[in-house]
């Protein structure tokens, strides 16, 4: 991978043998490899990023930022125990611990041990005391990572904190039958709003607090001001909730029977990504919903009839079918939940539509969306 020659050079090189050894042949640098390693992740080519990553370790065995991409790497291509390992090495006691340990690798290390809650929630504190020293240190805060990563710690502490409280929340743990569960996670969602206040991370979690507190009317306001905070941002805008996130929200929409709004923020989804497996089950499970409730007024809802809405929910789940075999999703439960509904829906008479998968279908049920129209998406969530 070294740099081209020119001719010139290459005629040099065959006069004197000596010139190979010149500055301008040199192999590439670690921060140019690290750079192209890099591009090659956010490119999904692992494979080639992998080669790169290990060329660099080659050279600097102890890079604390290869082994961190060597991680993501193991963790994209399903090799989750070497994932592990690679950033267990970047953590005392190893032998080339990073130092300062990166918070990063606590952060990875609590998603890969969802197994372990306990385990999990000691590395996401872990990552939130090392942020928290460099958000509270004066000279790193102002003078070394300026403004906009001061943002990125907190949004980093915020998240770190909203795993704790998904992890106290998870009913497969036994976390949540705790006595002071509750309490618990009303004290780390407060420490995440004093991080930074209106996050609409820390306030969706809020809401989900609050739903499962039996509390529907709070928990609508939280996902009124978490919505508000992006609902009009560009799709491109950095400031946007990742897409999880997004389908999180939807998630609570769909829960509270908010379902323009719902739909709203799925159109946002598959308009960044038309081949999200769950944003199609989503979209279906809300159509789906919208025709029982359609029903149940008299056979409309919001001017279309409930064979309409049970139409659009067909086709969704019909396309999710398609994504999920054709992308070997992991999910099993969702699969089996798309396949019911389908069934029920079969029951009912309502046939799919011939589509391809993920081509743009609903465009037609997005015109009979309230405020579908409206680019800036202002719906009222009543």
């Amino acid at each position: 991978m070294g740099r081209t020659r020119t001719k010139k050079n290459a005629a040099s090189k065959a006069a004197d043998p000596h010139v190979q050894h010149s500055p301008a042949q040199k192999d590439p640098s670690v921060a140019s490899l690290l750079e192209k390693a890099q591009s090659l992740i956010v490119q999904c080519d692992y494979d080639l990023a992998r080669r790169f990553i290990e060329r660099i370790l080659k050279q600097k065995p102890s890079n604390a930022e290869a082994k961190e991409m060597l991680g993501v790497v193991l963790i994209e291509t399903g090799e989750i125990e070497a994932a592990k390992e690679a950033f267990l090495s970047l953590l005392p006691p190893n032998a080339d611990a990073s130092s300062p340990t990166p918070p990063s690798a606590h952060l990875y290390l609590a998603q890969l041990n969802d197994g372990d809650p306990n385990l999990a929630l000691k590395h996401y504190q872990a990552a939130i005391d090392i942020l928290s020293i460099q958000l509270k240190g004066k000279e790193r805060a102002t003078d070394e990572i300026g403004n906009n990563d001061e943002v990125e710690l907190r949004n980093s502490i915020v998240r770190a904190l909203v795993g704790q409280v998904e992890i106290w929340m998870d009913p497969s743990y036994d976390l949540c039958f705790e006595p002071d569960a509750e309490k618990t996670c009303e004290h780390l969602i407060t420490q995440a709003l004093q991080i930074d206040p209106g996050n609409p991370e820390a306030l969706q979690t809020l809401a989900s607090v609050r739903m499962s507190q039996q509390r529907p009317d709070d928990a609508k306001e939280c996902l009124e001001k978490a919505w508000s905070a992006w609902k009009d941002l560009d799709l491109d805008d950095p400031k946007l909730p990742p897409i999880p996130t997004r389908l999180a929200l939807v998630k609570l929409f769909l829960e509270l029977s908010l379902y323009t709004p719902a739909l709203l923020v799925l159109h946002g989804v598959m308009s960044s990504d038309d081949q999200e497996v769950e944003a199609w089950y989503l979209e279906g499970w809300c159509f789906f919903m919208m025709s029982e409730q359609a029903q149940e007024n008299g056979g409309t809802l919001d001017e279309l009839t409930w064979q309409e809405l049970a139409k659009d929910a067909r086709d969704c789940l019909e396309t999710c079918l398609v994504l999920h075999t054709n992308q070997e999703h992991p999910d099993t439960p969702l699969l089996e939940h798309v396949k019911e509904l389908i069934a029920k829906l079969e029951a009912l008479g309502i046939a799919p539509s011939s589509i391809d998968a993920g081509e743009g279908e609903q465009e037609d049920g997005w015109e009979d969306i309230p405020g579908s129209d409206d680019s800036d998406g202002d719906v009222e969530m009543s």
